[in-house]
C-alpha cells in the first residue's frame, strides 16, 4: 500500500481546505522567514561596519544620527566642527587612533567622503587594482561603486552636493579614479574616498557664484570637518574621554556601540509584535489543520475499516492520517521560505539607499527552526486526529455502512 499516494489523494479531495491550510502555515513561515532575514543582516551590517571604532566625535545634535552620519552613511550628519578643536582632540593621549572625515558630496548616490590614510588602517583596507588616493581630486572607490557604477582606472566622474541625488553637480572639478577595493563585506564597498583637501577645493566657489555658495565656501575656508572616528588607547577611556569632549568642548560623543544598542531596541519592539503575529499565525494553522483531519476522519471510517479488512495494521494507517497534516505543512513551509527570500529580496531592490540594501539570496541558521516547526506543527495538529485509528471498531463500522 503506498500510504504516499493515498495521502496526497485524500488531501486532493478536499483541495480548498488543503489550499487554506496551506497558504496559512506559508504566511506565518514567511513572515518570520523576511524577519530572520532582516534581523541578521542589521546585525551584521552594524557589528562589521563599527568593528573596532570606540567613539565618533561630531557637531551637538542627536548621537544616533551622529553614528548613523558617520559609520554606516545612511543619515545625514549633525554638522561641522572646527577642523583646529578636531585634530588637538585626535591628539589627546587617551587616542590611540583618530581617523577624521569630511563629508556632504554623493556621486550616483555613493557617498564621497574626504579623509586620510588612517581609514584604511582602521577598516583593513586593500586594493584589487591601482593604489591609494594622494593628491587632490583622486579617489580611491568601493568594489560595488566600481561595478555598479561602471568605473575603472583613469575614469573622471563630477560630484554632486548632498548626500544623494545629482541636482547640484560640481561641474568645475572633476575626481579622477586612481584605485579600487578589493570587497570588503561592509560600508567601504559603497564609499569614494580622497582626501579632506578635494572636499575643500570642491566647495570653493568663485566670486560671481550665489550667495549661499559663497558663504558655504568660507565654512570651508575656515577649516571645518564632519566627525572623527576614535580607538581608544586603553580602557580607562571609555569613562573619562566622552564626558571630557560632552563637558568641555563644543562638539559631541557617541558611542556605536550604545547607540546600536539602542537603534536594535527601538527595532526590537516592532519585530517581536510581527514574530508574535506570525506565531499566532502558525498557531492557527495547526488548528485548522487539525479540525480538517477531525472532521475527515468521520467522513473515511469506512475507508480506514474497509482498508483494516485488506491487511493494512492500524500503525500504517496511523502514518496515513499523519502523513496527511505533515505534507500540508512541507508544502507550506517550503513555499513560506520561497515567498520570504523573494518578498526581501524585491523590498532590497527598491530600497534607495545601498548602503542598508537587504537581500533575499542568503540563508540564515534559523531557518533550520522554521523547518523543524512546521514539522512540528503537522504532527502536533496530526497526531489526535491520527489516534482515532486505534478507536475504530472494523465490524461496527462496516455493518452500519451497510
Amino acid at each position: 500500500m503506498n500510504i504516499f499516494k493515498i495521502s496526497s489523494q485524500n488531501l486532493y479531495r478536499n483541495k480548498l481546505t488543503t489550499l487554506l491550510n496551506i497558504i496559512l502555515v506559508a504566511f506565518g513561515v514567511g513572515i518570520l522567514t523576511i524577519l530572520f532575514l532582516a534581523a541578521s543582516q542589521i546585525g551584521d551590517k552594524l557589528e562589521k561596519n563599527a568593528k573596532d571604532i570606540d567613539l565618533v566625535v561630531g557637531a551637538k545634535g542627536s548621537p544616533l544620527q551622529l553614528i548613523m552620519s558617520s559609520i554606516y552613511h545612511i543619515d545625514f550628519p549633525t554638522g561641522n566642527i572646527p577642523a583646529a578643536d578636531a585634530y588637538r582632540l585626535m591628539k589627546n593621549p587617551m587616542v590611540k587612533r583618530a581617523v577624521p572625515l569630511a563629508l556632504g558630496d554623493n556621486y550616483n548616490g555613493y557617498r564621497i567622503v574626504g579623509t586620510d590614510s588612517t581609514f584604511t588602517g582602521l577598516y583593513g583596507l586593500s586594493l584589487q587594482s591601482g593604489n591609494f588616493w594622494k593628491k587632490d581630486l583622486e579617489v580611491t572607490i568601493g568594489n560595488t561603486v566600481a561595478l555598479t557604477a561602471k568605473l575603472h582606472i583613469g575614469d573622471t566622474f563630477f560630484g554632486a552636493h548632498g548626500l544623494t541625488g545629482n541636482s547640484d553637480i560640481h561641474k568645475q572639478h572633476a575626481y579622477v579614479v586612481k584605485g579600487i577595493l578589493k570587497p570588503q563585506g561592509n560600508i567601504t564597498d559603497n564609499l569614494i574616498l580622497t582626501n579632506i583637501g578635494s572636499v575643500y577645493k570642491m566647495h570653493e566657489a568663485p566670486e560671481e557664484e550665489h550667495e549661499h555658495s559663497a558663504t558655504e565656501s568660507k565654512e570651508i575656508n575656515n577649516k571645518q570637518i564632519t566627525s572623527i572616528l576614535i580607538q581608544y588607547r586603553s580602557p580607562m577611556s571609555v569613562i573619562v574621554f566622552p564626558r571630557m569632549v560632552n563637558q568641555s568642548t563644543n562638539m559631541q560623543a557617541a558611542s556605536p556601540a550604545m547607540e546600536s544598542a539602542r537603534l536594535f531596541s527601538l527595532i526590537g519592539v516592532g519585530v517581536d509584535t510581527l514574530k508574535w503575529f506570525a506565531v499566532l499565525i502558525m498557531g492557527i494553522a495547526a488548528l485548522s489543520i487539525f479540525i480538517s483531519l477531525y472532521n475527515a476522519m468521520k467522513e473515511r471510517k469506512y475507508d480506514l475499516a474497509v482498508m483494516r479488512c485488506l491487511g493494512a495494521s492500524k500503525f500504517k494507517l496511523f502514518l496515513l492520517v499523519l502523513l496527511d497534516g505533515l505534507l500540508v505543512t512541507a508544502i507550506g513551509t517550503c513555499l513560506g521560505l520561497l515567498i520570504g527570500h523573494a518578498s526581501l529580496e524585491l523590498i532590497g531592490s527598491y530600497q534607495e539607499s545601498s548602503q542598508a540594501r537587504l537581500s533575499g539570496m542568503l540563508i540564515v541558521p534559523q531557518e533550520l527552526y522554521l523547518i523543524a516547526t512546521g514539522f512540528f506543527t503537522g504532527v502536533l495538529a496530526s497526531v489526535i486526529p491520527a489516534l482515532q485509528i486505534y478507536k475504530v471498531d472494523i465490524a461496527d463500522t462496516l455493518t452500519k455502512a451497510r
